[in-house]
């Protein structure tokens, strides 16, 4: 019974998981014309990215004329503005093959404005940049970006009159660092007019469109977004880890430079398909209709309430959100962790309570449930690592973005290679054989610690984990096996985890405080219909939580991963240990320990194989060249 709760929920989980990361069917061109048509954006991307344009190429002069023309069309009133690039832009255009001269070194931006009803108000402002890096036609990046806007600035005007004008920035030299949106932001004479920005961009060729990032203090802003992806095609993908992570990334868009003027706004942008990233395949035929449509509804959404707003958003406290499914967006107030945490503690006390007068519940068996969290997190972080670097070198971009770009075209491979591998590291632990085979267990550790050393380069912290991960496979487990142990054991350790979070990042939180909060209710539900944990219909929390709550983390795991999987595969290790919190009670008894076993092994084989052959799947260009 275990056995078939805990595959059939995982398995359940996954298939949720996979349904609510696709990207919305896309509207045909004979869609309503207040409603945001993929179909009919596809007609500019055609146009657009017909070619590599990066800047001083013909191609770039021919998409900034018809770029123009159809910023007319659209009846805004057009405008250029040109401004020297800088040094580093033009040293960066010259080594990619490109010629700075043939644009006299300089940006041209388009700014096309729409008026509004009250023209003294604070103007809204589209933005998306129109060149591209050399020998790539840039389909996605960002001429999917530029096309949404044209559409929905055509849908915008379908629904009447807005408030307040509405300003379109196509943006130059984004590609060379942001020049175009540096010069405009620099001194035009709009730019202080800006109230809120809306920013689009890709990484990738398809996928879910994600809010990943937002101006400093955007609490206010969140909330209307919020109720304005509700309209969406699709829902929205949005969560403040994302927004919390990429503020202390290098990484940056055109929207860095109006954010860093404390202008508030919101960055869209979708990241799948990444071998599509700055490369010759970037193409309007593989690009994703479903991606661009996403994109363009949610751009469309937020744009239109800024617009038709009777205020601007004003600044205010950051928001703990998340999108539950792609469907809907939950969001509180910092603080309100802390309320979520003490009923965590408070469910969790009860299911201790319970499980301690029906089935003799210890402390030492809760302690070992805390070390198996313990063991599997830092040995989960050294496993994916490993396997990770069979894929290739580890990353530099600075360094060699030849590197980047190859590891880019791995990353789906390496993505389903990285998640069998936690697989076959989670059956482990619920097989019940870190304890019965711990010498294996912690040499095996020591193996791949020392080949993460070695070949990755040595790593003070990664030698930190694989010393704990070794340590804690060697651990003498002296308490028996307890089912409320090891489920209690690791509720503790995220509450910990939690803790510790919310006290320093409130607003990344949420990934340990929503996951504990439901693996506590789930756990005191089950103590409550008994405390044994032998009826049938006691494991049905957890398993409902495993399909529930494995489903929304499994989605936000794929997302990190498409983020940051090249240089942080063990962030997966943390989305799999959360998963373990609901799926723990379902580990089966000894009887099936065998089995167990087997499906970890085939996981691992299969996960390591998956990376060891992406080299194959997904050649550098060198190498794709020399094959037949």
């Amino acid at each position: 019974m275990r056995l078939a709760l805990l595959f059939g929920s995982l398995t359940l989980a996954f298939l949720l998981a996979v349904w609510t990361t696709q990207a919305p069917k896309p509207r045909p061109a004979d869609a309503p014309a207040v409603a945001f048509s993929a179909a009919r954006a596809m007609t500019d991307i055609e146009q657009i990215a017909r070619a590599p344009h990066p800047v001083g190429s013909p191609e770039h002069a021919r998409v900034r004329a018809y770029l123009n023309d159809r910023l007319t069309q659209l009846g805004l009133q057009v405008s250029e503005q040109a401004g020297p690039l800088s040094p580093a832009a033009v040293k960066r255009l010259e080594r990619a093959g490109g010629d700075p001269g043939a644009a006299n070194n300089q940006a041209i931006n388009l700014i096309g404005v729409l008026p509004g009803k009250d023209r003294s108000q604070p103007a809204v402002m589209l933005m998306a940049h129109y060149d591209t890096v050399v020998g790539s036609p840039g389909a996605a990046d960002d001429s999917a970006g530029v096309a949404a806007i044209l559409e929905a600035v055509r849908a915008i005007q379908a629904r009447g009159p807005a408030e307040r004008d509405l300003v379109v920035l196509l943006t130059d030299a984004e590609e060379l660092g942001l020049d175009g949106a540096r010069v405009f932001f620099g001194g035009h004479p709009l730019r202080d007019r800006i109230g809120a920005v809306v920013n689009l961009e890709a990484r990738g060729g398809g996928g879910r469109a994600a809010m990943f990032e937002t101006g400093r203090e955007a609490g206010p802003t969140v909330q209307l977004f919020r109720r304005a992806a509700a309209k969406a095609d699709g829902g929205t993908t949005a969560t403040s880890i994302a927004a919390f992570m990429y503020e202390r990334m290098p990484n940056g868009t055109d929207f860095t430079v109006p954010k860093d003027r404390g202008i508030g706004g919101l960055n869209l942008a979708f990241i799948g398909r990444p071998d599509q990233y700055h490369a010759a395949n970037a193409t309007p035929a593989n690009l994703d209709r479903g991606a661009v449509q996403h994109l363009g509804s949610q751009a469309l959404e937020a744009a239109d309430a800024l617009l038709r707003a009777p205020s601007l958003p004003a600044k205010g406290e950051n928001l703990v959100y998340a999108d539950v499914f792609g469907r809907w967006v939950i969001a509180h107030a910092q603080g309100t962790g802390w309320i979520l945490l003490a009923l965590a503690a408070a469910l969790g006390g009860f299911a201790a309570w319970r499980a301690r007068r029906g089935a003799g519940l210890t402390a030492g068996q809760v302690g070992l449930g805390v070390l198996d969290g313990l063991w599997f997190l830092t040995g989960g972080v050294i496993l994916l690592q490993a396997t990770r670097l069979l894929a290739g070198p580890m990353s530099n971009r600075a360094a060699s973005p030849d590197v980047y770009y190859t590891l880019l075209r791995r990353l789906p491979w390496m993505e389903a290679g990285a998640a069998l591998a936690a697989l076959a590291l989670a059956l482990v632990l619920l097989s019940g054989a870190r304890r019965a085979r711990p010498r294996v267990i912690g040499g095996a550790f020591a193996l791949l610690t020392a080949v993460v050393l070695i070949v990755g380069g040595f790593s003070p912290v990664m030698l930190a984990l694989g010393v704990v991960a070794v340590g804690l496979s060697l651990w003498p487990g002296q308490a028996e096996r307890s089912a409320w142990g090891g489920w209690l054991g690791l509720i503790a350790t995220v509450f910990v985890f939690g803790c510790a979070l919310q006290g320093a990042a409130p607003e990344a939180a949420l990934l340990f405080v929503w996951p504990v909060l439901l693996a506590a209710a789930a756990a005191a539900l089950a103590a409550l219909i008994d405390p044994g944990l032998t009826r049938p219909v006691s494991l049905l929390p957890g398993a409902v939580a495993t399909l529930l709550g494995g489903a929304w983390l499994l989605g936000i795991g794929h997302f990190v991963f498409l983020g940051v999987g090249m240089d942080l595969p063990g962030a997966l290790a943390l989305v799999a240990l959360l998963v373990l919190l609901f799926a723990r009670p379902l580990a089966p008894g000894a009887g099936a320990t065998r089995l167990m076993l087997l499906a970890a092994a085939a996981c691992l084989i299969a996960g390591v194989g998956l990376n060891l052959s992406a080299q194959l799947l997904a050649p550098s260009p060198e190498v794709a060249e020399a094959l037949p």
